[in-house]
C-alpha cells in the first residue's frame, strides 16, 4: 500500500513509505551539513588509525578522543557482573529514580571491536529520563581478542539474565532491546537465538539504529569508498576481518541477520541516515522484517552520518524523540 508523498521533504519516513525527496541533497539541514563536515575534517587529519593496536584505540575512545563525543558518566549508572559462557559479563545498569516503566537491553556499537557501555552513558541517560525505562547495557567481549561467537554469546547470556532476574529487580516485564551499528546486528542475533534456542519471545520492541546486517557488505557499504564520515568501506572490512578472525560462514543468520528467517520477532524501528555507509543494510532489512509478518517502521533522516544520534544537532534530537516514543509505547 502506498500513500501520497508530501509537498516538501519530510524529516523522516513514515512506516515503510519512504519519500524519495529524503535522499535529495537539498533536504539536508545546514546544521547536519556542518556536523558532517566537522567529522570528515577531524577524521581526515588523523593518521591511519589501523596501525594502532585495538587496545589503544579503545583507550582513546574512553578518554573522549574517538569520533563520538564522550558524555559525563550517568549518576544512575552501576556495574554488575553476570556469568557468561566465556566468563563474567559486565552489565552497566542505569536505573531511574522512580519505578521503572520497562527495561531496555542496550548493545553498543563499535564494529564488534571497539566501544563500551560507558561510552553510551549520554544516550542511555537521556533514554532513562525521557522514557522512564531502566537501561541494561552489555559490555560484551570484543574482537580480535575475542572473535565470533564471543560477542553474541555474551549478549545471549545478558538477555537470559534479564528475563530471569529482571521482573524482580526492576518490577516490570516490559522489555525492549536495541543498539547501534554492530549493536543492532547483535540485537537481532540475540532475538534469533532466544527464539530458536530457547523458544522465547520476551522482547516487545527492537530499536535498531544503523545496523550492519550483512557482513558480506551491501552495495552502499562496498561502494562508499574512503571518505572518513565516521565509517568507510575499509573500516567495515577491518572490523569484519577481526570479528571473523577464527572463521564463520558470513551468510549464516547469527553473523548476517539479513539472511535469517525473521518470523515471530517483535515490532522494530529501523533508523538510518542517508549519508551512512550502511544505508542499504537498513533499507534491505526493514522490508524483510515486515515481509516476515512483523510490524516495522523505517525512519530515514536526510544527511545523517553513521550513528548520527551520537552527535549534537537537530537531526539527532528528532531521531531520539522518535525512538524514545517507540520504546515507551512497547
Amino acid at each position: 500500500m502506498s500513500s501520497p508523498l508530501p509537498d516538501r521533504p519530510s524529516r523522516s519516513s513514515s512506516a515503510l513509505v519512504v519519500d524519495p525527496a529524503l535522499f535529495d541533497p537539498a533536504a539536508v539541514a545546514p546544521d547536519t551539513r556542518a556536523v558532517n563536515a566537522a567529522i570528515v575534517k577531524a577524521l581526515g587529519a588523523v593518521p591511519d588509525r589501523w596501525v594502532f593496536p585495538m587496545a589503544m584505540l579503545r583507550k582513546l575512545r574512553l578518554e573522549g578522543k574517538g569520533p563520538f563525543p564522550l558524555s559525563p558518566e550517568s549518576p544512575y549508572a552501576e556495574v554488575i557482573e553476570i556469568d557468561g559462557p566465556h566468563g563474567p559479563v559486565p552489565l552497566r545498569i542505569l536505573t531511574p529514580p522512580e519505578p521503572a516503566r520497562g527495561v531496555y537491553l542496550h548493545i553498543h556499537g563499535g564494529g564488534w571491536c571497539l566501544g563500551s557501555a560507558r561510552e553510551n552513558d549520554g544516550l542511555n541517560h537521556r533514554l532513562v529520563e525521557r522514557t522512564g525505562f531502566a537501561v541494561v547495557s552489555v559490555d560484551y567481549r570484543l574482537a580480535p581478542e575475542a572473535p565470533y561467537p564471543a560477542a553474541p554469546d555474551d549478549c545471549e547470556a545478558a538477555a537470559l539474565w534479564l528475563l530471569r532476574e529482571g521482573p524482580a529487580r526492576f518490577g516490570t516485564d516490559r522489555f525492549a532491546i536495541g543498539g547501534e551499528s554492530a549493536g543492532a546486528n547483535l540485537s537481532v542475533a540475540t532475538l534469533l537465538r532466544l527464539r530458536d534456542r530457547h523458544d522465547l519471545p520476551p522482547f516487545r520492541a527492537a530499536n535498531l539504529n544503523a545496523g550492519c546486517y550483512d557482513l558480506g557488505l551491501t552495495p552502499s557499504a562496498r561502494q562508499w569508498g574512503e571518505e572518513p564520515l565516521v565509517l568507510n568501506t575499509r573500516d567495515i572490512n577491518v572490523f569484519v576481518g577481526h570479528y571473523l578472525r577464527e572463521g564463520g560462514d558470513i551468510a549464516i543468520p547469527d553473523i548476517s541477520p539479513l539472511h535469517a528467517d525473521l518470523r515471530g520477532l517483535p515490532p522494530a524501528l529501523f533508523t538510518i541516515g542517508t549519508r551512512d555507509a550502511l544505508l542499504d543494510d537498513t533499507l534491505f532489512m526493514a522490508p524483510r522484517w515486515l515481509a516476515a509478518g512483523n510490524p516495522a517502521e523505517l525512519a530515514v533522516y536526510p544527511g545523517g552520518c553513521h550513528v548520527f544520534i551520537g552527535f549534537p544537532g537537530s537531526l539527532a534530537d528528532q531521531a531520539l524523540a522518535r525512538s524514545h516514543a517507540f520504546i515507551s509505547a512497547c
